[in-house]
């Protein structure tokens, strides 16, 4: 991580934004050579957001533990018949777009097909 005292950031401060809008690193500010703050991109924010979001919902992480254990031992199931099984007709091209509506699906089938002994 690229580090800069406060006292240059202030100078700087509308290049180091674009900076990091446009890189994407991460820019330390310092104080009396310690950093103290870090400069870092809108999408760099949202996206450890919404990592804390996950981690902080203990049963969504059970289920990822569970579905990496799953992958790791081959027990595995196409998307597109993941899809066609949960009723998922529109356009999810990625997991994130409709993650609670899938996982709440899947699970239910899962738990049928469990009961049912398929």
């Amino acid at each position: 991580m690229t580090t800069i005292s406060a006292t240059q950031a202030r100078v700087k401060l509308y290049d180091l934004i674009d900076e990091v809008a446009l890189s994407g690193k991460r820019i330390g500010i310092t104080k009396k050579g310690e950093t103290k703050a870090v400069l870092i991109s809108n999408d760099e924010l949202t996206s450890w957001e919404a990592t804390m979001d996950v981690m902080s919902d203990t049963e969504l992480v059970k289920g990822i533990r569970k579905g990496m254990e799953d992958i790791k031992n081959g027990r595995i199931v196409p998307w597109e018949e993941v899809k066609r099984k949960a009723g998922l007709y529109g356009d999810y091209s990625s997991c994130y777009q409709a993650s609670r509506e899938i996982i709440f699906k899947v699970t239910i089938i899962c738990t049928k097909e469990n009961l049912q002994g398929d």
